[in-house]
């Protein structure tokens, strides 16, 4: 290896001496002539410094070129050619470079002129064209090499071969270097190409040769590729198997065998091993050469005997003892459990992060000045016993609070939002939020860049820390362009107009991020990233989406069990993404033990690409109660536009012909009114505030509706009512990734001189959504003949929920609840003192066949105490 690594370096090493052996040449160059619409004098500055950096990188000197006489840069005179031949000697310049640049729309072109200081030869031309406009620079860039192999007459590469290679192409060589058959020859571009081929990491050796010919040069790369791996064997390993090892190396069989690759994996086994507290592991590897070009690696392991943290101590800690700070760190003494909760192992980036933690500690509750050491490891034996020393410093109050800069609001108006001036001790993480806080409000007002940095001036006699924020908000930032990519089936205009910012428009921060949660709840999409670039200038942002597609569409059919139906089976076509368009296509169908129903329906989220949401549905909707059974036929046509921010107001017809059959004996008189065939003309109207950020597994905002149905006058039918009903449920995120959920709702119903009230549209509650425990609809009041459940004319419920991840990544959360409500009849008062309760426990999981739920109600009420039971849902079910 060492001889072939000489090897290299000698070729380098020529390659750089015949460069410097060539005779230097100096050229001067002359402002360039510019015919475009904009930007005339910005375009001359850049064609002389790219094509100044392209000639020096080809070994010309470049000279200050002297102000010519500009009348005199296109004549075929003589007399002009005398002058620039004169201004170039004057300068000690062998040729003068002076041409123009011309652009028509987006083509542009570029014609040079080369002429000698020193004799009577007439100028040469070359000429460089090519567009988009935005590639000029290139075009630039290749008119300075044409140059360079006029002046320096360079001879062509005639051809270029790669020789030596076995396993790599040599297309894929060719690919990445420089040399290419019919450019210029240049020792440079051989240099960058050795460097090129051994960056590939396959070769041990390159060498290269060029030869003259009639034709021009004949570039040959002679190649010797490294050894391939056959096999990777590990010895001594007892703590964890093969497959557990061979999982976090990066060689591989069949990979080329690289050393540094091999230490890098000599670390990675080492690491992994003292995570788990072997401390005193020592790996080594061993090449053994089979035949040509092929190798097996074997891994020796000693690990060791196992060591544990015995013992974490603190020196200098006053105002915290001992046990506050341990409490903070994860690196734990070895315990009773040790073997199931992995305290007293060691890491060393865990420690480090624990060493960050306690500082913070500090410096969150005033200590400005407190320092907290490197951590002073001994190993004993199988044992280990750490120090950390600490000095806390004085603690420091909040002293003045001031803002400096650019402010775009009066300070005032500034001052209100920040935390740091109602905390009493000086507090670091407040102050990064302030920072945030400013931040958001600075690039809501357009301003993407703003520089925030606070200045904390130290009282040393009163302990007070001044906190400055001082600001410079930077220059106003606009959308230069907004590039969408990963999409292979959304269509750009579907991601487009949920991002709510728009190409030429001023940045905002917060619409972006509103954008954002908007892609999100799509749920088209595994994952949206949003990078931001700097545009063409200081006041322009390239913005790039890029997303991970999921799939939106699903043929399903199965079975399963809820508390509802009992056993039931179901089969379902969906398409929440039909065409790329965001439309949504669904039929399905469901039979079981009380359900059979079967339903089709489409909705176009932007009807005419506007914000309007338009629908339908048709359906057939058969459900056995307690004591009648109903077959439902009917349609909906509804449509949708929001109104505020979050808020959309939904309207919708209904019509539904309804006949109501096999009733018991002890059925009440009021579904006895409704028995045989029943007409609905029923419209309702929502105005709802959904701000969460997810649809499923909400971690924050809140979903907030009022709902008013009314069927009868003037629409007609049989039945007539005028239902109202609000509902509010909040979400917050806590600590560890956990979520609180609060849920309220309440609504009456009246009903209406064209008809009766149905009972299927009083209030019921019980069962998965409202009262959990109870069995579903087994809240309500009851009729005093027949103790048949009526329904009520009023509601009240209210539930708690505590939700934790189990398996994140899978989509399994745990959850606990409270649930409390009460259905009321005519006559009866809404007392609190009457509500229903109930406490209980469950899983979520939002599997691919859809969400599933699992839960378990524990009843709390005097009458039922201790009664309850399972409930479980999935997919269309939920």
């Amino acid at each position: 290896m060492l001889r072939r690594w000489l090897s290299a370096l000698l070729i380098l090493f020529a390659l750089s001496t015949s460069l410097i052996a060539q005779e230097t040449v100096q050229v001067v160059i002359l402002p360039f002539e510019v015919q475009a619409p904009e930007g005339v004098d910005a375009l001359k500055v850049q064609i002389q410094t790219l094509l100044a950096n392209e000639l020096t990188e080809e070994g010309i000197v470049v000279l200050e070129s002297p102000r010519p006489d500009e009348s005199l840069l296109e004549t075929r005179e003589d007399s002009g050619l005398e002058h620039l031949r004169s201004l170039g000697s004057a300068v000690g310049a062998d040729f003068v470079i002076w041409g123009n640049l011309t652009r028509v729309g987006q083509h542009y072109s570029l014609d040079a002129k080369v002429i000698e200081s020193y004799g009577q030869a007439p100028p040469e031309t070359v000429a460089s064209e090519g567009e988009p406009f935005e590639n000029l620079p290139d075009g630039i860039r290749r008119l300075g090499r044409d140059i360079s192999t006029k002046i320096l007459k360079r001879e062509k590469v005639a051809e270029v071969v790669i020789t030596g290679n076995k396993r790599i192409e040599a297309d894929a060589i060719k690919k990445i270097i420089k040399t290419k058959k019919g450019d210029a020859y240049s020792a440079k571009y051989i240099r960058d190409d050795v460097k090129s081929i051994y960056k590939m990491g396959y070769f041990g050796d390159v060498r290269v040769e060029a030869v003259s010919t009639p034709e021009g040069k004949v570039v040959t790369f002679r190649v010797a590729e490294l050894d391939t791996i056959r096999n990777i064997r590990f010895k001594g390993n007892k703590k964890f198997d093969d497959e557990k090892l061979q999982g976090i190396i990066h060689i591989k069989r069949g990979s080329v065998l690289n050393v540094n690759t091999l230490r890098g994996d000599l670390k990675e086994i080492e690491k992994l091993y003292k995570q788990k507290g072997y401390h005193h592991v020592k790996v080594t590897y061993e090449i053994k050469p089979v035949e040509e070009n092929r190798a097996d690696v074997e891994f020796a392991v000693e690990e060791g005997s196992k060591v544990f943290v015995k013992a974490i101590s603190f020196e200098g800690n006053k105002v915290y003892d001992n046990g506050t700070l341990k409490d903070l760190m994860k690196t734990q003494e070895k315990g009773l459990l040790s073997w199931f909760t992995s305290s007293g192992d060691l890491d060393r980036e865990v420690l480090d992060q624990d060493i960050s933690k306690i500082t913070a500690y500090y410096n969150n509750h005033g200590y400005i000045q407190a320092r907290v050491g490197e951590p002073q490891i001994a190993y004993k034996g199988d044992r280990i016993y750490i120090v950390i020393k600490i000095e806390e410093g004085p603690q420091f109050k909040v002293g003045k609070v001031d803002l400096e800069g650019d402010l775009i609001h009066p300070k005032e108006v500034l001052l209100r939002h920040l935390k740091i001036n109602k905390e009493e001790f000086y507090n670091r993480e407040v102050i990064r939020e302030d920072i945030l806080a400013l931040g958001d409000t600075y690039s809501a007002s357009g301003y993407a860049y703003p520089d925030i940095s606070p200045r904390i001036d130290q009282d040393l006699k009163a302990f007070k820390a001044d906190v400055t924020y001082v600001i410079h908000k930077g220059p106003l930032v606009y959308f230069e362009k907004i590039i969408i990519a990963g999409n292979t089936k959304t269509r750009d205009k579907v991601i487009r107009r949920e991002l709510n910012v728009h190409e030429q428009e001023l940045f905002s921060g917060n619409r972006l991020k509103r954008g954002a949660r908007n892609l999100y709840r799509l749920d088209f999409f595994e994952d949206v990233k949003i990078n931001n670039t700097k545009g063409s200038a200081d006041d322009k942002m390239i913005l790039k989406i890029d997303v991970t597609e999921k799939p939106t569409g699903a043929f399903s059919f199965g079975g399963g069990y809820s508390s509802v139906d009992d056993l039931f089976a179901m089969a379902s076509i969906s398409q929440r993404n039909f065409l790329g368009r965001g439309q949504t296509l669904d039929l399905r169908g469901q039979v079981g033990g009380r359900t059979t129903a079967f339903s089709f329906s489409f909705t176009e989220p932007w009807l005419f690409d506007t914000r309007l949401t338009a629908g339908a549905d048709v359906y057939n909707f058969v459900r056995d109660y307690d004591t009648y059974d109903k077959n439902s036929v009917g349609g909906t046509l509804r449509g949708s536009y929001p109104v505020f921010d979050y808020t959309r107001f939904s309207l919708s017809y209904n019509y539904d012909r309804s006949k109501i059959e096999n009733l018991s004996d002890n059925a009440s008189s009021a579904i006895r009114d409704l028995e045989g065939e029943n007409v609905a003309n029923t419209v309702t109207g929502i105005l709802r505030r959904d701000s969460r950020d997810r649809v499923f597994q909400t971690r924050r905002g809140s979903d907030n509706s009022i709902t008013v149905e009314h069927a009868g006058t003037p629409f007609g039918g049989d039945i007539g009512f005028s239902k109202y009903t609000l509902d509010s449920g909040w979400y917050f995120p806590l600590f560890w990734d956990t979520v609180a959920m609060l849920h309220g709702r309440t609504g009456f119903i009246n009903g209406d001189r064209v008809g009766d009230v149905p009972v299927w549209k009083r209030f019921y509650l019980g069962g998965m959504g409202s009262v959990r425990g109870y069995d579903w609809r087994d809240i309500s009041p009851r009729d005093p003949e027949t103790d048949d459940k009526i329904g009520g004319n009023k509601m009240l419920q209210f539930n708690v929920e505590f939700m934790f991840p189990i398996i994140k990544k899978a989509g399994l959360q745990g959850v606990v609840f409270y649930d409390t409500g009460m259905a009321y009849d005519n006559g009866e008062d809404m007392s609190l003192g009457d509500l229903r309760k109930s406490v209980g426990c469950g899983v979520r999981w939002y599997s691919p066949m859809g969400p599933i739920r699992m839960e378990y109600g524990y009843i709390l009420d005097d009458d039922r105490r201790g009664e309850g039971g399972w409930e479980f849902n999935m997919g269309a079910a939920y």
